[in-house]
């Protein structure tokens, strides 16, 4: 079984879902001595499935899949008075939003079952820690599994579930906060004292992550007793990225001078670049999937049209520090840098 201490680099290519990460992503992350991730979140088993071909037949080097674990239904009625306020920007980008389907759990067991029958070498799980049955088939067909937490108190239900590695994720992350309660405002505590109180009670190795973005941060995260690190947004802006051309760009545009956490864009707290979107709904609901689902197409319209006022832009906060060099270089610069300052 895949040993996360094993890696000749220690730094992993988070999961991006939605299209960031892609198959040259990983691969790339992988033959420089890292580990790189595919992101199961929003696509379907084939897609998935075919994902995890390429990426065999490109490298021999290990890569996980990220799944995101389902969660309960939100207040019907919340969602709907949000479908009410998405309405003039649906008419702004002539969309129409899709009634939400509350019975949505992101083809969970499909996935699951892809991933026991083709196994690979880590399965990793945001938004929850899966039943420990899961966690036992996954691991009897020979992947190690990590479960992303937010708390010390999500850290022992990963560990008491069976997980292998714990990514400790904090409040600087760009993209989704992995929080297992969706209504519940995600742990402030930053990086560093999340990653203390947790490496102190673990049994089993920590993976930081959250605004780690320079090697003399990777050499911090280490000598807090991590074995490796997540990084995201440091990789969005390479060209194995799949993120749209708008946000690669507004990475590095003066206009967007401020991350911001919002539920604006999926119903789930995320931290993205402050724009004209986010300021608009500064109350949207506590209503994943669905309202996902309703802002697909507004998302996708705005990114067709280039116009990154109404794109979901993830990004953690060191996200001035992304470049455009290749992903191989990103992460053997990093890795020197973290060692010639450890």
């Amino acid at each position: 079984m895949f040993d996360i201490t094993d890696l000749s680099v220690p730094i992993v290519a988070a999961p991006m879902a939605g299209g960031p990460s892609t198959p040259a992503l990983a691969t790339a992350v992988g033959d420089a001595g890292g580990l790189g991730f595919l992101a199961a979140g929003y696509a379907a088993p084939a897609t998935v499935a075919e994902q995890i071909r390429q990426v065999r037949s490109a490298t021999t080097a290990p890569f996980g899949v990220n799944v995101f674990v389902p969660g309960a239904p939100a207040d019907p009625a919340a969602v709907a008075a949000y479908r009410a306020e998405l309405e003039p920007e649906a008419a702004r980008y002539d969309a129409d939003l899709p009634e939400p389907d509350p019975g949505d759990d992101d083809h969970w067991d499909d996935k699951l079952a892809l991933l026991v029958d083709d196994p690979v070498p880590v399965v990793s799980f945001t938004f929850g820690v899966p039943d420990r049955d899961v966690v036992q088939r996954l691991r009897a067909a020979g992947s190690a599994v990590l479960v992303t937490v937010t708390s010390p108190g999500e850290a022992a239900a990963a560990v008491s579930a069976g997980a292998d590695v714990l990514c400790v994720q904090g409040p600087e992350a760009g993209g989704h906060r992995g929080t297992f309660d969706p209504e519940a405002d995600p742990d402030p505590t930053p990086l560093p004292a999340l990653l203390a109180a947790v490496t102190a009670m673990s049994p089993i190795p920590v993976v930081a992550a959250g605004g780690i973005m320079t090697g003399d941060d990777v050499a911090a995260a280490m000598r807090a007793g991590t074995v490796a690190v997540q990084l995201g947004t440091a990789f969005l802006r390479t060209p194995e990225s799949g993120a749209r051309r708008a946000h690669k760009d507004a990475l590095a545009d003066a206009r967007f001078d401020t991350t911001t956490l919002t539920r604006a864009f999926s119903g789930r707290w995320a931290r993205g670049l402050r724009n004209g979107f986010v300021d608009a709904h500064p109350d949207a609901p506590a209503g994943y999937p669905m309202v996902d689902q309703m802002t697909k197409p507004l998302r996708a319209a705005a990114a067709a049209l280039g116009d990154p006022e109404r794109m979901s832009l993830w990004a953690g906060t060191g996200y001035r520090a992304a470049t455009e060099e290749p992903a191989a270089t990103v992460t053997t610069r990093l890795w020197e840098r973290a060692r010639n300052s450890r």
